[in-house]
């Protein structure tokens, strides 16, 4: 497997485990007839996000942000890979994307400003100098 692939495996596996600690978050706040139901914005008064603690909700935020920067990296990693680029410059983005959104959990969970919004340029910079070196 290419370098570009195991760090796109392992931005699924975060993925994975930020949606599993905010749904343990959730269902410890809001209990499981909340969490379970049809979350029907005017049967709850909200949405689940309204309804959870400052810091859930903002673990919610991340963890949708991360499905929208997940979608990029993937076409990413797919046309490097596809197209046989990879090199070292490629790996390397690919390994300061998931380092960024490593780092943008905590950064957006503590409210640290203005490095939460750093920290996405720079997975979201190494996304497109991805994409950029694939036209190259």
């Amino acid at each position: 497997m290419t370098p570009e692939l195991t760090i796109l495996t392992l931005a699924a596996l975060l993925q994975v485990l930020q949606f599993a600690l905010v749904s343990v978050r959730a269902n410890l706040e809001l209990g499981p007839a909340k969490t379970t139901s049809p979350r029907d914005r005017d049967r709850l008064g909200g949405s689940l996000e309204d309804l959870a603690s400052r810091g859930t909700a903002r673990l919610f935020r991340a963890m949708n942000n991360h499905f929208e920067g997940l979608i990029l990296f993937s076409i990413a990693v797919f046309v490097i890979t596809f197209s046989d680029q990879g090199n070292a410059f490629t790996a390397g983005c690919a390994a300061a994307y998931l380092l960024a959104r490593i780092l943008y959990v905590p950064a957006y969970f503590f409210g640290w400003r203005p490095w939460r919004s750093l920290i996405w340029m720079v997975g979201f910079g190494a996304t497109v100098l991805m994409l950029i070196a694939a036209l190259f």
